[in-house]
């Protein structure tokens, strides 16, 4: 009997086997998820002067990774960068992107062209820097135009730091369905003229996590799997 439910318990553990290396398949083919597609999102390269900035006109491409775009100039702050009585630092790093520039104050932004994948879903994700400043040449609100391959994606305004003195930063998280194996995006001040500050940082680009999450008939055929194999190796202990 022994040896008869031994050739019973072989194709068994054989089949146990096949349905977890499928669910592994399954699960290692999903959409990987966690690599930022964006080149210099958070603005660090090159580097400025700690508690300074430098300016770049419309056509640069100096800033490592983007294009400066539009009818102005765009800056690059340090983090440690005062001007009574406001501070700015940055959201993440060292440096934050001005899309304002210095003196511009225009419909001035940058851009850059990032690898995707067609009809894929992605999420970007970046913060929108504010000061409120309404007697002073900051502004009270910071709006961020944001296009994908020409086409609006959405205006997206902080309004937050009322009371405060350092600049305070807010997400904001759209998605968009890609075209095409690359893509533009490009971000564009929508400040008023005597609004001098607008800023931009911690720009990260990835497929968006609905799309990575594995399919729950995935996991539950890799637990079936699982709980078959320890239950055949516990008879056969």
């Amino acid at each position: 009997m022994r040896r008869n439910a031994k050739r019973l318990w072989a194709p068994a553990a054989q089949v146990v086997s096949a349905i977890v290396g499928v669910a592994l398949v399954a699960l290692l083919i999903a959409p990987a998820y966690g690599a930022n597609i964006v080149t210099n999102g958070s603005f660090e390269a090159p580097p400025v002067t700690s508690g300074s900035f430098t300016s770049f006109p419309s056509g640069s491409t100096l800033i490592t990774g983007w294009t400066v775009i539009g009818g102005g100039e765009v800056a690059i702050v340090s983090g440690a960068f005062t001007q009574s009585p406001f501070s700015f630092p940055a959201q993440d790093g060292a440096q934050w992107l001005d899309l304002t520039g210095v003196s511009s104050n225009s419909t001035e932004g940058v851009q850059q062209i990032v690898t995707t994948t067609a009809s894929t879903n992605y999420q970007l994700s970046f913060w929108v820097g504010n000061v409120v400043d309404p007697t002073g040449p900051f502004g009270t609100t910071s709006t961020v135009e944001v296009d994908i391959n020409g086409g609006l994606l959405g205006l997206f305004t902080n309004t937050l730091g009322l009371g405060s003195t350092t600049q305070t930063w807010q997400q904001f998280s759209p998605e968009f369905v890609a075209t095409g194996a690359s893509t533009t995006i490009a971000f564009i001040n929508r400040d008023p003229s005597i609004d001098n500050h607008n800023g931009l940082d911690n720009v990260v680009l990835d497929v968006a996590p609905a799309a990575a999450v594995p399919e729950p008939a995935s996991l539950l055929l890799l637990g079936s799997g699982l709980a078959g194999l320890w239950f055949w190796r516990r008879r056969h202990a």
